[in-house]
């Protein structure tokens, strides 16, 4: 009933495929079930019909707040109205504006324990430093009523204890998390469903697709890959606004007929997207905050190269699980897939180190679990 045992839940991005945060709200809802609490989930708009069907458990009503991320009216308005019907104990945040309103409307409706998870990655060469007194008063007093912060890395936790905007005993660092039962031990399907011949080697790239993710890095170390090693394919995975200009520069580069751009696609773990690949890549040139490509690869037993920014070096160990570059190197980013692509048994045993370290830091079971005595249950 409303007003009893019930977490409502806020996301700031919508729920197009099922994803690291689609797995984080059905496993949450599962163990919830088991206790007799309600999730009530508000994203941005109404979810496909695949993750709706994911989502679809007893214990699971979905909302939509248009713009919840913004510092708006409307947003805060339909959240007061979900407040009030559901009258929740618990409020969670997640990929919405650390500096808003919510914080307080919740306190105004009584809600007891009021939780951010901060998913973002910082700018290029961010570098963090103390905030301003200003800011630093400023902050604390609009978030007053925050009682955890809980960040996907540690570094994102440096970021936030070095800015010093709330005290430090509120934050701390909890992995994101992948869900084992859901990895597909063969790609075979998918590889043939998008026409690529068994004797290529696949390189994967998923992600949102714009310049700071490193696509433009990526077709530059295909073109010197593809030079050296003609067995070489490279499968681009997402959608975005750069993804037509992605496509023509794959064309004029000649790389028409070795890279495969997919789209979006609604589920890559259950479509065994990653076990399709020999080598997974997350070249990004802007800060990662996490990475859940990173995790699902490691999961998928698969080596990985990165950049180093971020958390990516935190996630990736240069040599063992994979190989780290410098962001913006195509000629160093091509040498180390070369290296992979070349020797079966360095892939095979970085794969599994990526996939014992992914069991022991990434596992949805446990990582979830931890949320519950967050809140209190």
């Amino acid at each position: 009933m409303p007003g009893t045992k019930t977490i409502v839940s806020v996301y700031g991005f919508e729920p197009l495929r099922i994803g690291g945060s689609e797995t984080f709200i059905r496993e949450l809802s599962l163990l919830l079930a088991e206790r007799g609490w309600k999730n009530v989930v508000c994203f941005l708009s109404e979810p496909t019909p695949e993750v709706r069907k994911f989502l679809d458990l007893p214990n699971v009503s979905i909302e939509v707040i248009p713009n919840n991320w913004q510092l708006k009216w409307q947003p805060a308005r339909d959240l007061a109205r979900i407040l009030r019907r559901y009258r929740p104990e618990i409020l969670h945040l997640q990929f919405t504006g650390f500096i808003s309103p919510y914080p307080w409307l919740a306190r105004f409706f009584s809600v007891r324990t009021v939780i951010f998870t901060d998913q973002a990655s910082k700018p290029e060469g961010f570098v963090p430093f103390r905030a301003s007194l200003f800011k630093r008063f400023a902050t604390r007093i609009i978030n007053f009523p925050l009682d955890h912060v809980t960040c996907i890395s540690d570094y994102v936790l440096r970021c936030w204890t070095t800015l010093d905007v709330l005290p430090a005993t509120r934050f701390r660092r909890m992995y994101n998390y992948v869900d084992f039962r859901r990895v597909q031990p063969d790609g075979t399907a998918f590889r043939r469903k998008l026409g690529i011949p068994d004797d290529r080697l696949i390189v994967l790239k998923v992600s949102w697709m714009i310049p700071d993710k490193g696509f433009d890095d990526l077709l530059d170390a295909a073109k010197i890959v593809l030079a050296q090693n003609p067995a070489a394919h490279f499968v681009l995975v997402g959608e975005g606004a750069d993804r037509p200009r992605f496509m023509q520069r794959a064309a004029e580069m000649g790389l028409a007929d070795r890279v495969t751009f997919t789209g979006m696609l609604p589920d890559l773990l259950g479509q065994g997207v990653y076990s399709a690949a020999d080598v997974v890549c997350q070249v990004s040139r802007w800060e990662e905050g996490f990475g859940f490509v990173i995790a699902e690869a490691m999961a998928s037993a698969r080596p990985m190269v990165g950049t180093r920014v971020g958390a990516i070096p935190e996630l990736v160990r240069d040599g063992i699980s994979g190989y780290i570059v410098d962001r913006r190197d195509p000629a160093a980013l091509a040498a180390r897939i070369l290296d992979l692509l070349r020797d079966p048994a360095l892939r095979r045993r970085m794969g599994d180190a990526g996939r014992e370290f992914a069991l022991r830091n990434f596992n949805a079971e446990t990582n979830i679990a931890e949320f519950l005595k967050l809140y209190g249950i």
